[in-house]
């Protein structure tokens, strides 16, 4: 039986082949740019908005328990997420590389600094790592789209 450590790293790396895979795209080949920078922003609303889902069930554990967040706050911090995830794909392209690459960067403030008594240590490293690419991946592409517009 495969390690859930082991397991998250997996999918999680795989995660992010298509981030990179679009910034691969959009640098590579520029006759196919509207296309990529679209389906990047799907794809970074998508991963939002199922991170933001993660938060979910933890409120619903926190009910008759005693811990920093209250289940509100938590709920209220998932739906933040998801509707930011979702409205993000709403808006021109300038303002998605805004608003993507803050949520990803308020995402794991939230984990590290809040919620950081209910994910164990080898997962905040974890999405650590992912993030940093992530982010680097958002800023990649804003950087493409600002050059080339």
């Amino acid at each position: 039986m495969i390690a859930v450590a082991r397991l998250a790293v997996l999918v999680g790396i795989l995660g992010l082949l298509p981030f990179l895979a679009a910034i691969f795209c959009l640098y590579s080949m520029p006759s196919h740019s509207v296309t990529v920078i679209a389906w990047f922003y799907l794809y970074s609303a998508g991963i939002l908005a199922f991170m933001a889902g993660v938060y979910w069930p933890i409120a619903m554990q926190l009910e008759n328990r005693c811990y920093p967040l209250s289940p509100l706050v938590t709920m209220v911090l998932s739906q933040a997420f998801f509707l930011a995830a979702g409205l993000g794909l709403l808006l021109a392209t300038r303002w998605q590389i805004a608003l993507y690459t803050t949520a990803y960067l308020a995402l794991y403030v939230v984990d590290a600094r809040w919620m950081r008594e209910y994910w164990p240590r080898w997962y905040l490293r974890l999405r650590l790592g992912l993030t940093l690419v992530v982010l680097v991946c958002q800023v990649a592409a804003g950087a493409w789209f600002i050059m080339s517009h």
